[in-house]
C-alpha cells in the first residue's frame, strides 16, 4: 500500500511544481489551462500505465499472485493519473482563494494521492480479492 500512495505522491509533486512555477511567472491562463490539463492527463496515464506494469510484475511474482499485481497495478494508475489532476487543480484553486499555493499546496496533494491511493488499492482488492 505504500508503493501505491507514494508513487502519487511523487507524480503529483512534479506537476504541482510546475504549476505553481508556471502560476508565479504568469504563463498559466484559463487559455491554456485546458491543453496542459490534457497534456498532464496524458502523461499521468504513461506513467501510471508504465510502473502499473513494472511494480504488478514484481508483486505477482513477490506474493505469488498475479491478481493481486493487477490490482496493485490498477490502483497505481488511478493514484497517479488523479495525482497528475490534482497537481494542476490544487494550485490553480489555490490561487483562484488567493493563498500561495507554494506554503499549502504540497500538503493538500499528499492527503489527495494517499487517499486516493489507500482508497483505490483497498477498494480493488475488495471487489477483485475477496
Amino acid at each position: 500500500m505504500p508503493v501505491v500512495a507514494s508513487m502519487g505522491g511523487i507524480a503529483g509533486s512534479q506537476t504541482l511544481t510546475l504549476i505553481v512555477r508556471g502560476l508565479a511567472l504568469g504563463q498559466i491562463s484559463k487559455a491554456n489551462l485546458k491543453p496542459l490539463l490534457t497534456k498532464e492527463f496524458k502523461v499521468g496515464l504513461f506513467n501510471g500505465v508504465l510502473w502499473a506494469v513494472v511494480i504488478g510484475i514484481i508483486a505477482g511474482y513477490w506474493f505469488d499472485s498475479w491478481s493481486l499485481g493487477a490490482v496493485i497495478g490498477s490502483a497505481i494508475v488511478a493514484n497517479i493519473i488523479s495525482a497528475a489532476l490534482a497537481g494542476i487543480f490544487i494550485p490553480v484553486l489555490l490561487d483562484k482563494l488567493k493563498i500561495d499555493p507554494a506554503l499549502s499546496g504540497s500538503v493538500i496533494l499528499t492527503t489527495v494521492t494517499d487517499i486516493v491511493g489507500f482508497v483505490a488499492f483497498l477498494g480493488l482488492g475488495t471487489l477483485f480479492l475477496l
